[in-house]
């Protein structure tokens, strides 16, 4: 009997034991995911507005100072053969924000057929997006700056609605209400408040923008891993111009050119600064930065200002390519992008890995440690940032609708060394062979008929008919 009451209790007592083991274990483990988390890389993401290849001291630049981002280039990875998702603002960053090219993205031009009229056109609430996806692996993510992938009249197309836990962003067309919306207002997440962007108390707009940024940082989930997107307004061309603040006024250059390079010159200034306080933060070690912009250079008048013009080939905003925005030649849309990772990237690498927008989020799943959407038509750059073995697309893919008619329609393809261009209403596609002929200068479709078949099948393969733009789907003649 005392035998039998010894066993029982030493069972009892082993019983115990392993309980309180399982729930140190659990704890430990609970611990470790904690830990995990708190580990996960955060994602800053800086995009320029109609930057050119060409606008930056690291990529040839030799009148506007950028030296704030020539130096993290010297620290990080320069990328030569980077593309925008195509050559403007929306569909760009549509590409961008959703991984899918503009073949198969909804957005395709800054405006298309839409409610009977030709208009913004939304993105469409099944297309995934980067902090939708970023969601799920812990991450908080802020917006600020320009959008331009919803509509003035439904809330829930912004950024804020799209994803982002804090959202602040200008907003242009007409309200509900048919009321033209004043662009200097930014509206913090949709309609919690809203700040009128006056322009004679800043350096410039994106001083401006970056307080906000600033701001997220100091009030975020420090236990949190964070995206933050910075969609900057420089150097676009827009009605809020820097004249107090004319960096180059002793150069000689006309006005508006002046004004141009100061933009681009206190852009690098408000990315040091962001970068200063990521660094005083002690977040900057545990920080991924990627710089690029959303398309070629600007080039014309001014929209208001009619008497205000400026070239793209006043600074060599091209770098020497062929185009500029709205253009599927490379002046268009290949782009500077520098990435910085410390203790990641080798400082001073060059990469000529041909990679594009498409590529931005399936780079960023796998650094979030998670699977990229279904959707996505990239493919992660993160072995290139590594150094290690990588991936290269068959081809890469461009479109874009611009106005009404048919000569609005252009769509370009990359394959290996081989650029087709092909402007809709000439029924003529255009090959390039960009290791000989980098600036685009002789059109071998006439003499290589079989790389031309080839290119036009990516052409007519990769554009799906989108109710939105007419000519989607390609237009050949049969």
């Amino acid at each position: 009997m005392n035998i039998r009451k010894s066993m029982l209790f030493l069972l009892s007592m082993m019983l115990v034991v392993a309980c309180g083991d399982a729930k140190k274990e659990s704890r430990t483990e609970n611990l470790s995911n904690s830990s995990n988390q708190a580990k996960k890389t955060n994602i800053v993401l800086l995009l320029a507005d109609d930057m050119g290849y060409g606008e930056l001291g690291v990529y040839g630049q030799e009148v506007m100072k950028t030296p704030f981002l020539d130096d993290l280039a010297s620290k990080g990875m320069r990328f030569t053969d980077f593309y925008a998702g195509t050559a403007v603002c929306s569909p760009s960053r549509a590409v961008l924000m959703t991984g899918l090219h503009t073949g198969h993205v909804t957005i395709r031009g800054n405006k298309g057929s839409i409610n009977g009229k030709w208009d913004r056109v939304p993105l469409k609430k099944s297309e995934i997006i980067i902090p939708e996806m970023l969601k799920k692996a812990g991450y908080q993510s802020a917006m600020i700056g320009k959008w331009h992938l919803g509509v003035p009249e439904d809330k829930s197309t912004w950024a804020k609605g799209r994803g982002f836990d804090y959202a602040v962003q200008e907003q242009w067309g007409e309200d509900i209400h048919g009321n033209e919306i004043d662009e200097r207002i930014h509206w913090v997440n949709n309609d919690q408040d809203s700040i009128l962007y006056e322009y004679d108390k800043y350096k410039c707009l994106d001083e401006f923008r970056t307080n906000f940024a600033l701001e997220f940082l100091e009030n975020k989930d420090k236990e949190k891993p964070f995206f933050l997107y910075m969609s900057y307004r420089t150097p676009h061309a827009n009605e809020y111009e820097v004249r107090k603040n004319d960096l180059y006024k002793n150069e000689g250059f006309p006005e508006y050119d002046r004004l141009y390079a100061s933009r681009v010159t206190m852009l690098d200034e408000q990315i040091e600064r962001l970068f200063k306080t990521l660094d005083k933060r002690g977040e900057l070690d545990n920080t991924i930065v990627i710089f690029t912009s959303d398309n070629g250079p600007w080039s014309g008048s001014h929209r208001f200002k009619k008497h205000l013009k400026h070239s793209h080939e006043f600074f060599k905003s091209s770098g020497g390519l062929k185009g500029y925005k709205r253009d599927l030649y490379e002046g268009g849309i290949r782009e500077p992008m520098i990435v910085y990772w410390k203790g990641k990237i080798e400082g001073g690498s060059t990469s000529n890995h041909p990679s594009t927008f498409y590529d931005v989020m399936p780079t960023l799943a796998e650094i979030a440690g998670i699977e990229a959407p279904k959707q996505t038509d990239g493919i992660s750059f993160l072995p290139e940032l590594l150094k290690k073995e990588q991936k290269k697309h068959k081809h890469l893919y461009w479109e874009i609708q611009e106005g009404k008619s048919v000569n609005g329609f252009k769509q370009g393809a990359r394959m290996g060394k081989w650029k087709a261009v092909r402007i809709a209403d000439s029924y003529k596609t255009e090959l390039y062979d960009l290791e000989k002929d980098l600036y685009e200068t002789s059109d071998l479709s006439s003499q290589y008929p079989g790389i031309v078949e080839k290119m036009n099948g990516i052409l007519k393969n990769e554009s799906v008919k989108n109710e939105h733009y007419p000519f989607s789907g390609g237009v050949f003649k049969e």
